[in-house]
């Protein structure tokens, strides 16, 4: 049985292919303009050149951008509107929020653009707030709206009317009308897609989820003929942003929580690494061409927040919580107006990419600097498909940086360096010292293309004295793909206060949605056997407008509302660093079920019986030395369990580089994970 994982990221895709006890990995060219060219590049080129018996592949998991860039980049479908009349401004209007004042000039925070004004119409009627009919939908008002957006060439509409996530008898019926009518128009509907309270909320997930439904649509059924036409029978399945996987039939029916389903695959892959030697608290920093996504994994499970952000605005929708900093390998070096070193968020990218790519790159990268600084070896780049330029790098180092501050060139590559970590470092301590956690009592993973370049000076900027490095840290998204689980899940609006709830009204609503989960694993064909249940509930204090999810112990009936207030109280203590026992409302319900049915890992440790020996002395300068120091060079896979590296050295792979800085040491563990630890 074989497994292919494939990631799309940046700058590079990546792909990981496991079975029959060997993985192999590589990365090629990412394709921004149409993603599924890199894809299709695997297909007939890469895995056909490893012998990978097409018939033989029983798992094929995809990280996907494409709802994101399609956000990104506007690319989206041209969506109309339909609301309870009179709230038509709901998507304008939002929370009156801004989160920079002063900015006379900053860009709306609300996605108005996905549904313009001119896009938006209202329908007469009304549900009151426990889901009594008050006005019936008005069938000529519907059709009026209708068809006056079609005539304006949507291609998508998002229906969202008052309390349907209480009621959604309106919303449907508006939805059948349209499809009768109109069959062509996509329509995305806010009971399905966000049944919470909350008009503005609901109308943008749901706005958003019309505008990038098509596209989407298109994408997976490109994948899927791709995957037919060269024989592979295993069907085509899609990382979700909370860190599950779900086949491509689910995912088209709810392709909003597909954003950012990249950086979720990596932190899955992280805590299975983590879990293998050990260590379930670890910080994550996924470096790679682009960007860095950082993320912090507690008693071994990656944290899930009920909403996030994508271009600055807020999104409803569960995820794996990510900070993602425009600052990665092809993050460009630039002089401020004030005459300051800057780095990124601008990026080279895969095309023209860094200077020493030699493909037209004029810029100075970071890339280019640890060229310059010798922590990467030109003529063994992504494992020597991918020829450096040294002589690129320096003039680009020099020219963009060096000249205009009036430093030597080591000065400037090291600036740069020293600026780029900085701002990782600031990342992680965002998602650590920021909410109370001190990341000195958890372990540094670095992933990504880029990630271990940067490993030791970001430990040694915040203290940690551990760095755990994957046995293929270029390539964790996509090897965290085969990790994952087959997850779904489902909510509804619970309003209740503590005091005036039956534990057996939360029975049957999780009941109720466990029997939704249930249907979307039937269509994935996994029985009710291999499904673990959790269930879980929206808290907060009575007066409060933000909540915490706190588990719902179901095998607990009798004591089912205390334990949750209990669980709400510590959590509340945690995040905001204080508790009262003032009363509490239930807001929201949600069911999540999770399949365990994967096969288990291929990778193993080093079979080799003798300790590699070094391959090689280069001239590397590190940031806390005066001067270049020779370094020796070892190959990831020559070294064996046990084996033990002392600073200053490289450890090289295919897929990143690893440097050992001096007063570090680095040991193999027994299935091939570097430990890196302080010595001195």
């Amino acid at each position: 049985m074989i497994r292919i994982g494939i990631d799309i990221g940046g700058t590079f895709t990546d792909v990981v292919a496991a079975g029959g006890g060997q993985v192999r990995i590589t990365k090629v060219p990412s394709t921004r303009a149409d993603p599924s060219a890199a894809v299709r590049k695997v297909l007939d080129e890469v895995l056909p050149e490893w012998g990978v018996p097409f018939g033989d592949v029983a798992r094929f998991v995809h990280g996907t951008t494409v709802a994101t860039n399609a956000v990104l980049e506007r690319r989206g479908a041209r969506v109309g509107l339909l609301a309870t009349d009179g709230f038509t401004d709901v998507l304008e209007i939002g929370r009156q929020n801004r989160h920079q004042v002063y900015d006379l000039i900053l860009k709306p925070e609300t996605p108005g653009f996905l549904a313009p004004g001119a896009l938006r119409r209202g329908v007469v009627e009304a549900v009151e707030p426990d889901g009594r009919v008050r006005i019936p939908l008005d069938e000529e008002s519907l059709r009026r709206s209708v068809e006056s957006l079609v005539a304006e060439g949507v291609e998508a509409i998002a229906i969202c009317f008052l309390y349907s996530h209480v009621n959604p008898v309106h919303e449907r019926v508006a939805a059948e009308y349209i499809r009768g009518r109109h069959p062509d128009i996509i329509v995305s509907l806010s009971c399905d897609i966000d049944p919470a309270f909350r008009e503005y909320e609901r109308t943008v997930v749901t706005c958003f989820d019309a505008y990038i439904k098509g596209g989407l649509e298109r994408y997976l059924e490109n994948m899927e003929s791709d995957l037919a036409r060269v024989g592979i029978p295993a069907s085509l399945q899609i990382m979700q942003s909370r860190g599950g996987v779900c086949g491509a039939k689910v995912a088209r029916q709810r392709p909003i929580r597909l954003f950012l389903s990249g950086p979720a695959a990596g932190v899955v892959g992280a805590c299975e690494v983590g879990r293998s030697v050990g260590c379930e608290n670890v910080i994550t920093v996924d470096i790679g061409g682009t960007s860095s996504d950082i993320a912090l994994v507690a008693q071994g499970q990656a944290l899930v927040r009920s909403e996030g952000w994508l271009d600055g605005y807020r999104i409803r929708v569960p995820m794996v919580d990510v900070n993602s900093i425009g600052a990665g390998g092809g993050s460009i070096a630039w002089i401020d107006v004030g005459g300051g070193l800057r780095v990124g968020p601008q990026s080279a990218g895969a095309q023209p990419g860094p200077a020493c790519y030699g493909r037209g790159g004029t810029q100075a990268t970071v890339t280019d600097a640890s060229v310059v600084l010798g922590l990467l070896d030109p003529g063994y780049f992504a494992g020597g498909s991918l020829q450096l330029d040294p002589a690129l790098a320096a003039d680009a180092v020099r020219s963009c940086v060096a000249e205009p501050l009036g430093m030597s060139l080591h000065e400037a590559a090291l600036g740069i360096h020293r600026v780029v970590n900085a701002q990782m470092a600031e990342g992680i301590r965002l998602v650590s010292i920021s909410r109370g956690v001190d990341p000195r009592e958890f372990a540094l993973m670095p992933f990504g293309g880029a990630g271990g370049l940067h490993a030791a000076a970001l430990a040694r900027e915040l203290d940690m004295r551990t760095i755990i490095v994957p046995r293929a840290p270029g390539v964790l998204c996509a090897s965290g793909l085969l990790s994952a689980k087959t997850e779904h899940e489902a909510s509804a609006a619970f309003l209740s206060k503590f005091a005036d709830t039956d534990p057996s009204e939360i029975l049957a609503v999780c009941d109720r949605l466990a029997g939704d989960c249930a249907r979307l694993m039937a269509i994935e064909g996994i029985s009710a056997e291999q499904v673990q249940t959790q269930c879980y509930a929206d808290v907060c204090y009575m007066g409060q407008s933000h909540y915490l999810e706190v588990p719902i112990a179901m095998d607990d009936p009798e004591h089912l509302i205390e334990r949750a207030y209990e669980s709400f109280c510590a959590l509340h203590a945690q995040v905001y660093g204080h508790s009262t026992r003032s009363p509490a409302r239930f807001v929201n319900l949600r069911v999540v079920q999770r399949s365990d049915n994967q096969a288990a890992s291929d990778q193993s440790g080093a079979t080799r019986s003798e300790p590699g020996a070094a391959k090689g002395v280069r001239q590397v300068l590190f940031e806390d030395q005066p001067g270049f120091v020779p370094a020796q060079i070892f190959q990831r896979d020559t070294l064996i369990p046990g084996q033990l590296i002392i600073g200053p050295a490289i450890i090289e792979q295919a897929d990143t580089t690893t440097p050992i800085e001096p007063g570090w040491q680095a040991r193999v563990t027994d299935n091939g994970v570097l430990i890196l630890r302080r010595h001195a």
